[in-house]
C-alpha cells in the first residue's frame, strides 16, 4: 500500500485583518506516494495559494498541514527550509534560470540548501540533465536554449535533489502545444518511475493525464 505523504486537515489561508481575504478555505485531502494529482481551477481561484502551502512557501492560517506525518506548524523556519529543499522539487511557468550560469550550474543551484557536498551536487546535476535528455547541452548558457529545453533544465534542477514530491505550477504555460506535450510526456515518465507529481493547471488536457484531480473555486477545495 502506498504511503501518505501530504495531508491537509481543514487548512485555510486568509490575508489581511481589516478586510480579510479568504484565499483558501477548509482544504481537506491526502496525497499518497506515487500519485499524479492535478489541481484545477480558474485564474484567481486559489490554486497557487494551495501550491504555496503544499511547498512550504507559505503557512496556513487555520487548520493543519502534515508532511510525512509531521505537523508543519511546529517547525522552525530552518526546519521548514530543510524540509522544503529535501522533500519538494519545484517547476514553475517561468523557468527561473540564471542567465550567467550554464545548464549544469543552474541545476546544481537547486541543491544549495540540502547539505549535499559540492562534488555530489555536480554528480547529481549531471545525472538529472541526462535524465531529461539534455546531456549534450550541459555546458550551454540559458539564452542559447529553446523554451522546451529551458523547461527541461528547470525539471532537471527539481529532480537533482531526489525529491519525494514534484510541485508544478502551470509548467507548460510559456510553451507551444508540441513542446508542452513533450514536457508532459516527461512528467508522465517521471510519475511512472515512482515520483509523486502535483500539477497546477487550467488545461483540461493536462488534468486528464493525472490519476485524480483536485479542483479549487473561490478558495474552496474539492478533492
Amino acid at each position: 500500500m502506498s504511503t501518505e505523504l501530504l495531508r491537509m486537515d481543514h487548512a485555510g489561508r486568509t490575508y489581511g485583518t481589516t478586510v480579510p481575504v479568504h484565499a483558501l478555505r477548509d482544504a481537506d485531502f491526502r496525497v499518497r506516494s506515487g500519485e499524479f494529482v492535478s489541481i484545477t481551477g480558474a485564474s484567481g481561484s486559489g490554486k497557487s495559494t494551495l501550491l504555496n502551502l503544499l511547498g512550504l512557501l507559505d503557512r496556513p492560517t487555520s487548520g493543519a498541514y502534515l508532511i510525512g506525518g509531521t505537523d508543519t506548524a511546529a517547525l522552525s523556519e530552518a526546519e521548514r527550509t530543510w524540509l522544503r529543499a529535501t522533500w519538494f522539487g519545484f517547476i514553475f511557468q517561468a523557468f527561473h534560470l540564471l542567465a550567467d550560469r550554464n545548464v549544469i550550474e543552474n541545476v546544481e543551484l537547486g541543491m544549495l540548501y540540502t547539505g549535499i557536498p559540492r562534488a555530489t551536487r555536480v554528480e547529481r546535476a549531471r545525472e538529472a540533465i541526462e535524465r531529461v535528455r539534455l546531456g549534450h547541452r550541459a555546458g550551454a548558457m540559458p539564452t542559447t536554449l529553446s523554451g522546451g529545453e529551458r523547461q527541461r533544465v528547470a525539471i532537471a534542477r527539481a529532480l537533482a535533489a531526489h525529491p519525494k514530491v514534484l510541485l508544478c505550477d502551470e509548467p507548460t504555460g510559456n510553451l507551444d502545444h508540441d513542446t508542452s506535450m513533450s514536457v508532459l510526456d516527461l512528467l508522465d515518465e517521471l510519475h511512472t518511475g515512482g515520483l509523486t507529481v502535483l500539477v497546477v493547471t487550467h488545461d483540461r488536457e493536462i488534468a486528464g493525464r493525472a490519476d485524480r484531480s483536485i479542483s479549487v473555486a473561490d478558495g474552496v477545495v474539492s478533492p
